[in-house]
């Protein structure tokens, strides 16, 4: 069973940081808060880390992995391509809970795209989620089995998926929502989940862009 760090998420102690890093340097996967819901996950780029992932949750093959990154460079390196229109919804609303569907470089894990050569990618909104990202981006899928509801709260998570993650960081409970998810692949953007940032001001932003 994963063992539990508390931390201050917005303020977090260096050493809670240094052990979390060291561990995902080992491929390990961790528990951890976004500024939505609690995720697991590991490095991304690091081999077999998609597949640890794929298995302790249960998820179809077919299903890519969404990713959390410490910044907006990071999160451009992970993107074949980074339109205007990521730009402009970066600009507005990163950090924060607006994950952008964009092309994938060839190079991120199959594991991580499912084959579909596109990746969803955000930076978000805690302190402590970027600093664990400092060592590359992070997968950052819910941690709950496929099909179950995704936790909020630390001990829900660790109660359900613990026997996977070698820590799990307590940052105190997360939102009850997931991100907003937006498709920017196609010639026009297409929402695919709604969540804490309206489409509506997704819209707006594009608009005042153009």
């Amino acid at each position: 069973m994963a063992e539990v760090l508390t931390v201050d998420a917005d303020d977090p102690a260096g050493p809670v940081i240094a052990r979390a890093i060291a561990a995902l340097q080992e491929g390990a996967l961790l528990i951890y808060p976004t500024d939505t819901l609690y995720a697991l996950g590991g490095l991304a780029l690091k081999a077999g880390v998609g597949r640890k992932v794929r298995e302790a949750k249960g998820r179809e093959e077919a299903k890519p992995l969404p990713l959390v990154a410490a910044g907006l460079e990071q999160a451009r390196s992970l993107c074949a391509h980074w339109p205007e229109a990521a730009e402009r919804l970066a600009a507005r609303f990163w950090p924060g809970p607006l994950s952008l569907v964009l092309a994938a470089r060839a190079e991120l894990p199959s594991e991580v795209t499912a084959g579909t050569a596109t990746v969803a990618v955000r930076v978000p909104g805690r302190e402590l989620t970027r600093r664990l990202c400092s060592e590359g981006p992070l997968i950052a899928t819910s941690a709950n089995r496929a099909g179950e509801a995704a936790p909020h709260a630390c001990a829900e998570a660790v109660a359900t998926m613990g026997a996977w993650a070698a820590l799990a960081v307590d940052g105190g409970p997360g939102r009850l929502a997931s991100s907003t998810l937006v498709d920017l692949t196609g010639d026009r953007p297409r929402l695919l989940r709604a969540g804490p940032v309206e489409w509506s001001d997704v819209l707006a932003t594009l608009e005042a862009s153009s």
